[in-house]
């Protein structure tokens, strides 16, 4: 009979990883992580975590939208999530363009006026006034100060609980690390030495 609890044993962990959404079982370590898209971000290497360890969300800069509020509140609220971490990056592409520049390079390439179309196929009422269009594109200027205003957008947001856990860090492509925002090592060492 001990071979047959194994086994059920075993068929009972894969019908519940299988079934996982449907029984409501929370992802292994009740994790909601925001990082950007770019390929260079190992962030599953970066956090140490395992298949099934979280939920991770991928948009250009690792930026709060209403899609990563939509899908934060639905695993907070919908499967146990506990914790978010944001995670930005060095070098991203989302630095150093405007907005109006993003828009009108885009613009140029499709021949659509982007104020003029609905921005999400599933709401065609969605659309920007002109006006709007170019702070859509949410680019950014420092990648220390956007990862701080991330945290921040998600703690004030009313569909996220106050009790939720939630922190920011900065990988820096160059050396493949984590740092916190505003703390870079090596200009931290050399303001103390020249104190």
């Amino acid at each position: 009979m001990a071979h047959a609890d194994a086994i059920n044993a075993s068929l009972e962990q894969w019908e519940n990883w299988v079934l996982r959404r449907h029984k409501k079982i929370p992802n292994n370590k009740r994790l909601f992580v925001l990082t950007c898209m770019d390929e260079r971000v190992p962030i599953e290497q970066v956090l140490g975590l395992q298949p099934g360890d979280a939920h991770i969300f991928r948009n250009a800069g690792g930026l709060v939208t209403d899609d990563v509020i939509r899908s934060a509140a639905l695993t907070i609220h919908g499967f146990g999530t506990r914790e978010i971490i944001v995670v930005t990056h060095t070098e991203c592409g989302m630095l150093g363009a405007t907005g109006e520049q993003v828009t009108q390079s885009i613009e140029q390439a499709t021949g659509v006026k982007l104020s003029e179309i609905a921005l999400d196929p599933g709401l065609p009422e969605f659309r920007l006034p002109p006006e709007s269009v170019s702070r859509w594109w949410k680019t950014i200027t420092d990648v220390d100060e956007a990862t701080v205003q991330q945290v921040e957008y998600l703690r004030r947001h009313p569909l996220i609980p106050a009790d939720v856990s939630i922190s920011g860090y900065v990988y820096e492509v160059e050396t493949g690390r984590l740092r916190r925002p505003g703390q870079i090592l090596a200009s931290m060492v050399s303001k103390a030495f020249y104190k």
